[in-house]
């Protein structure tokens, strides 16, 4: 006798996910582009060599940050994948910033959204996350912030982003919006417009990783040099070609750094790695602050140290050329804690001999 065909169906109504993903894609519509700033570098460098330094500007995000990309790629990935309904718990480990986004998009579905981050985190973070409606949960350590996330997520019946892991999947890289596109497209009429060099910093390791596939599908000569502050698993990880390194400390530059090697990381994508102090980290900052005429965050200012070195080995080689590199957020995010000395005390953080650095730099082009 032939065995009757058999069958079985999951399919359930798309509507509340078709919504979801319409009212996100129309927030997208709404926003324009984010800039691209050309940094005044000193007229005195253009007698031999012709290097101009440019800074995506991801401050001017509804959000604030270079995460409010992250976090709406975050969003349809997880509502395509069919992970997220109108009943979701939304939950996500983050040092801030991911989070204030998240929190944005999550009111705007109107589902419920748990932040778990270090109790390190500004108190203007935790203000701009409760703002929309989310909840904070503190853990003593960065490096305890997934696990906690994990299980949040199983005890309210929810669903972790996980922006670790799913960062370099969420954006698609070859194009579609994404902030390696922008770039290029944005830098089409200067006068160098394939960057020499693009630098970034590892928070997930998401930008590096679609930035570094970028560059590659289009075939550009453009190199990726990623930054990294103090006590990160990233650059040792990257300099051993050891995935499994672990430092055991969290990062004093908030936003980036890790203590062990994210799956979002993809070092065979990057083509230098440098490591910034973090004393260089806040006086980059500070410096950029001042030229621009606006605070800038510290992990803008590890981004700027690592820069301006590429920018002073191209000039010092008479090499003509741009480098790009990220403003990733404001630092009047960060008003009590990298711009109050007392703070910066407190944390063993002493800008004053990278800052003559970067005076001198600023004078003659010069760098250590």
């Amino acid at each position: 006798m032939t065995a009757l065909a058999s069958s079985a169906a999951r399919s359930q109504s798309r509507s509340w996910v078709d919504n979801a993903v319409q009212l996100i894609e129309a927030d997208t519509r709404r926003s324009a582009d984010t800039h691209l700033l050309r940094y005044p570098l000193p007229s005195s460098w253009s007698k031999d060599v012709d290097v101009a330094l440019y800074l995506k500007d991801e401050s001017t995000h509804i959000t604030g940050s270079l995460k409010h990309r992250l976090a709406r790629s975050l969003f349809l990935y997880a509502l395509c994948n069919g992970w997220i309904d109108e009943h979701t718990t939304v939950v996500e480990a983050s040092s801030g910033s991911t989070a204030v986004s998240e929190a944005y998009f999550a009111a705007m579905l109107e589902l419920p959204f748990i932040a778990v981050m270090p109790k390190s985190t500004t108190a203007t973070k935790v203000a701009l996350i409760e703002s929309q409606g989310g909840r904070c949960h503190f853990v003593a350590e960065a490096a305890q912030v997934c696990e906690q996330a994990q299980r949040l997520a199983a005890e309210t019946g929810g669903h972790y982003l996980d922006q670790f892991t799913n960062a370099e999947r969420a954006t698609d890289w070859r194009g579609n919006n994404n902030i390696a596109e922008s770039i290029y497209d944005q830098m089409g009429a200067e006068t160098h417009p394939v960057p020499e060099w693009v630098v970034v910093g590892a928070g997930t390791g998401g930008t590096s990783a679609t930035i570094g596939r970028y560059i590659r599908y289009r075939r550009h000569p453009t190199r990726l040099c990623v930054v990294d502050p103090e006590n990160s698993a990233f650059f040792p990880s990257y300099a051993r070609g050891d995935a499994d390194v672990v430092t055991g400390m969290s990062s004093r530059i908030e936003g980036i750094g890790r203590p062990h090697v994210e799956p979002s990381f993809l070092p065979d994508v990057v083509d230098r790695m440098m490591v910034v102090p973090d004393s260089a980290s806040v006086a980059a900052a500070h410096h950029v602050g001042r030229v621009l005429g606006r605070r800038v965050g510290p992990s803008t200012g590890t981004n700027m140290w690592g820069a301006f070195g590429l920018l002073a080995e191209m000039a010092a080689h008479g090499r003509s050329g741009s480098v790009v590199t990220l403003l990733a957020d404001s630092g009047d995010r960060y008003a009590d804690t990298y711009f109050c000395d007392e703070w910066l005390t407190s944390h063993g953080l002493d800008p004053a001999e990278p800052a003559a650095v970067l005076a001198e730099f600023e004078r003659s082009g010069r760098w250590p």
